[in-house]
């Protein structure tokens, strides 16, 4: 394990609901689809700095496009050579780093235990062949774990609206897109809204004592409310959808 990763894991208890929440469901994935003493090779889409797979029993391969001019780089996603000079040093299970657009895959079919894309699909525009790209590299008995922002709650609209989000889903809108491609598709929402989640959000500055404990304390409570909301479509931030091949 590298310092990194130590200190990120130390953190892991009081970091945001969301962060929590998808480590907790990638955990009961893998322990419910372990085969044997077999390490699963993950596909980690767009994850070129994701925390959510650090210190998880898996070999995970990032894939992510090459970092642009304009708003991917202002936005800081994708791809440069110095993301991945500092990536491969701080990490210690990642296996591969693939730099291409998943919606144009040249990975081979089955070639995955399972993939992992977290707050990626709302920026694809050919969301459709993404998907079924996605679905093609995981192989049989395997599952995809996405998240994105709840739109049947949060529009993307407004003055308010996210420049490099190209739609917001609602729960239908994914689950009729995701069974397409999937044998079994669920799709739930997850995280309560409001000042807590927003409180915790905020990064922690080790200059301001009082900022870190309100953060870390909202956090807490975020979690607690965020209890139950499986089903509760208003006042909830995302979407939480695992296709099952």
């Amino acid at each position: 394990m590298t310092n990194y990763e130590f200190l990120r894991w130390l953190t892991f208890p009081v970091m945001t609901t969301h962060l929590v929440t998808v480590r907790k469901d990638i955990k009961q994935l893998l322990k419910q689809h372990k085969k044997g003493n077999t390490i699963p090779s993950v596909l980690d889409v767009g994850g070129r700095k994701s925390p959510y797979t650090i210190k998880l029993p898996m070999y995970v391969t990032l894939l992510d496009v090459p970092q642009e001019e304009g708003t991917k780089e202002a936005l800081n996603l994708g791809f440069t050579s110095e993301i991945l000079k500092t990536i491969q040093k701080k990490r210690s299970n990642i296996k591969d780093v693939v730099i291409e657009d998943m919606t144009k895959s040249t990975l081979p079919d089955a070639s995955y235990d399972a993939v992992v894309c977290i707050e990626v699909i709302e920026h694809v525009e050919a969301d459709d062949v993404f998907i079924k790209n996605i679905a093609k590299v995981v192989g049989k008995g395997g599952w995809a774990y996405f998240t994105t922002p709840n739109g049947d709650f949060i529009k993307n609209e407004g003055p308010g609206k996210n420049p490099d989000h190209v739609r917001h889903y609602t729960r239908l809108e994914l689950k009729t897109l995701l069974e397409k491609y999937f044998d079994n598709v669920d799709v739930h929402y997850a995280v309560k809204t409001g000042k807590h989640r927003v409180n915790g959000l905020k990064s922690y500055k080790s200059g301001n004592p009082f900022s870190v404990v309100k953060s870390i304390s909202s956090n807490i409570i975020n979690r607690v409310q965020s209890k139950g909301l499986e089903e509760t479509s208003q006042e909830t931030a995302h979407l939480i959808a695992i296709g099952y091949n």
